[in-house]
């Protein structure tokens, strides 16, 4: 089959590295697998299979050189968005929408017809929210926030949801995306659960790099933008709390940074956290760790977490809406901890007892590539 894998760009981002790994796992599988990112980036993610044919369309250059596109934008940021909040894309992603089309239409006539369209991320499907097409899947890879039931909030979703075949990526963003129906009123097409994959061969290539920035010892790790919805300030409050002695890698930059570093001297741990910044290989620091400990408010699957184990490194995490219980479920529910301070400290000191545990194989079935792509396929 032919597949293509649509995603708003290919920087460096937990969403944007699983668009590649799809289009990888398609190739994997033997099918014709193409990605087009819709916006460009300095140094973009790659896919790691070589039949993976990459694209890329200008798609907000383009908009506005049709002219219409630029007036419809200019209306919308001058006059509708300041009267409803964050409603920019419903001006860009008219002409974005037929963009896309045009640019599909040549796509085929050159490759052939598209058996598949995914579009990965709701910031994706604003882009091009006009496009409707019955072969289309869109994936939304965290939970939606129902706290607001106005008409501005049922105008999102009738463009973004509305009689599109969802899919989700974990069981917990389904429960908020049926919240969402009710309270929104819109209705899906369908709505299928399908779990991101872990690409086990890349990232089993990739831990063994050379990386000469490790500490020398055993270690905890985090892995996650420094931003409010990681709170990475709960772990450096419950690591201090633990007394465990073992440094805490933080791996990963953002806007809270300032912030996580002020905050580790105020615990007095700053000797003891290292801020690794952003790595564009951040599996080697899995590997070498000793603990892998997510600490998000919420996460719609947890890909670091089967990341993590998929390096051999045992993983922690609070209880966090979304879907962490798609990866640690039956025996590795034990390694889910109450979403407090106190809880998560002492979840660190267990984890730490005794020697570093072996990860099995069989908690990476459900999200190896080829049964992943499968079920899109199906």
């Amino acid at each position: 089959m032919r597949t293509l894998v649509v995603v708003r760009s290919l920087k460096m981002g937990g969403m944007e590295r699983v668009a590649v790994n799809l289009a990888d796992a398609f190739a994997e599988a033997g099918h014709e697998s193409h990605l087009l990112s819709l916006r460009q980036v300095d140094r973009p993610l790659a896919p790691e299979h070589p039949k993976v044919q990459q694209h890329a369309l200008a798609l907000r250059w383009w908009s506005r050189l049709t002219g219409v596109g630029l007036v419809l934008e200019l209306l919308a940021r001058l006059f509708l968005n300041p009267l409803v909040k964050r409603s920019l894309f419903l001006g860009t992603g008219i002409m974005g929408g037929v963009v896309f089309r045009l640019w599909l239409k040549a796509f085929e006539r050159r490759h052939g017809r598209v058996d598949r369209i995914i579009f990965r991320g709701v910031g994706t499907f604003e882009l091009v929210w006009s496009f409707r097409d019955a072969r289309g899947r869109y994936v939304l890879e965290n939970i939606l926030h129902v706290d607001e039931a106005n008409w501005r909030r049922r105008l999102f979703a009738h463009c973004l949801y509305h009689r599109r075949h969802l899919v989700t990526v974990s069981e917990g963003v389904a429960d908020s995306t049926r919240e969402a129906m009710q309270v929104w009123h819109f209705e899906p097409a369908s709505l299928n659960v399908i779990p991101n994959p872990c690409p086990l061969a890349g990232i089993r290539r990739q831990m063994v790099e050379p990386e000469p920035d490790l500490p020398d010892g055993p270690y905890i790790v985090n892995v996650a933008r420094l931003v409010p919805a990681k709170d990475q300030a709960l772990l450096l409050r419950a690591y201090a709390r633990s007394q465990v002695t073992l440094p805490l890698v933080l791996v990963g930059d953002g806007q809270e940074r300032g912030r996580l570093e002020a905050l580790a001297k105020e615990l007095g741990i700053a000797e003891r956290v290292i801020f690794a910044g952003q790595r564009s290989n951040p599996y080697p620091w899995m590997r070498h760790a000793r603990l892998f400990v997510l600490s998000s408010r919420f996460e719609g699957m947890g890909i670091v977490l089967f990341e993590a184990m998929a390096c051999g490194t045992p993983v922690l995490s609070v209880d966090c809406p979304g879907g962490i219980r798609t990866i640690l479920k039956g025996e590795l529910e034990e390694c889910v901890v109450p979403h407090d301070e106190a809880g998560l400290a002492a979840g660190i000191q267990q984890a730490l007892e005794g020697e570093k545990p072996a990860v099995k194989e069989a908690w990476l079935d459900d999200f190896r590539p080829e049964v992943v792509a499968a079920r899109f396929l199906q």
